[in-house]
């Protein structure tokens, strides 16, 4: 995997209703996402061509579609559900997804509470 390239969108956020308290899922937060996905952009560098890459406009839609849809009681669910549909992406052969709750229900001074997860194709 050493030869793949990267292309990384960072903060992409959207209200989503995922958590295991009943006023989570009545309230809602503010979720961001950084991902990263592993791609060969050789094919794309020599046709300048935008067929020959991740669109990332698309994917920085199915991840807040994703973070904005259907909720789950853990941020994992969510990160695995955003890395499963990444992966569909053709040209991405392995992701790494970090789901940010800047507004997670713990009751001490703090700034983020984030999951990275890191999944490949196949």
């Amino acid at each position: 995997m050493d030869e793949l390239d990267e292309i990384t969108l960072r903060g992409l956020r959207a209200f989503g209703y995922h958590g295991v308290f009943p006023h989570e899922r009545r309230d809602g937060q503010i979720f961001v996402v950084d991902v990263t996905l592993r791609v060969d952009s050789r094919v794309a560098a020599a046709s300048d061509d935008l067929a020959d890459t991740v669109h990332y406009g698309d994917v920085a839609e199915a991840v807040t579609r994703l973070v904005s849809g259907d909720p789950v009681d853990l941020i994992e669910t969510l990160a695995e559900r955003i890395a499963d549909a990444l992966l569909g992406f053709a040209g991405v052969q392995a992701v790494e997804v970090t789901v940010h709750k800047p507004d997670a229900p713990i009751t001490v001074p703090f700034d983020d509470v984030t999951l990275t997860i890191r999944r490949r194709r196949g």
